[in-house]
């Protein structure tokens, strides 16, 4: 992945080195820095698409307050990157949209429910209104 972002890291104490892979290109970083940094560093803009409109977004606050920063880390989506210390053999990949919601059906004594998980992967599957099992 081609270095087009105008972000470089600062000289500061030295960190052991690693690598994450990002998109599936192998990418070094320092332990301990962000994932979201790491991103606009090897300049994968944007880092995430909206579930509404499709549009590009990318990290903004750096301080977990705007949720622009969500990443896919290794398998799991809607992941803050600017709050995820990067380590060795780290995947990111670009969050697309929503994170997948998945049902689960229960029964009680008295009713009928499904209730929604998280899925790893990012695509969006529709569920069913509760009570209808």
């Amino acid at each position: 992945m081609p270095n087009v972002s105008q972000f470089n890291r600062l000289k500061t104490r030295s960190a052991s080195k690693v690598e994450v892979f990002i998109e599936g290109e192998k990418v070094e970083a320092y332990a301990g820095e962000s994932a979201a940094s790491v991103v606009l560093r090897a300049g994968m803009l944007p880092s995430r698409t909206t579930s509404v409109s499709g549009e590009g977004r990318a990290p903004y606050c750096m301080m977990g307050v705007c949720f622009e920063c969500l990443l896919e880390i290794d398998g799991i989506a809607n992941v803050q990157g600017c709050m995820t210390p990067v380590v060795d053999g780290m995947e990111i990949r670009r969050q697309n949209g929503a994170r997948a919601l998945m049902t689960t059906a229960i029964e009680t004594k008295n009713q009928k429910a499904e209730i929604c998980h998280p899925t790893k992967n990012s695509e969006l599957i529709e569920g069913r209104v509760a009570g209808e099992v």
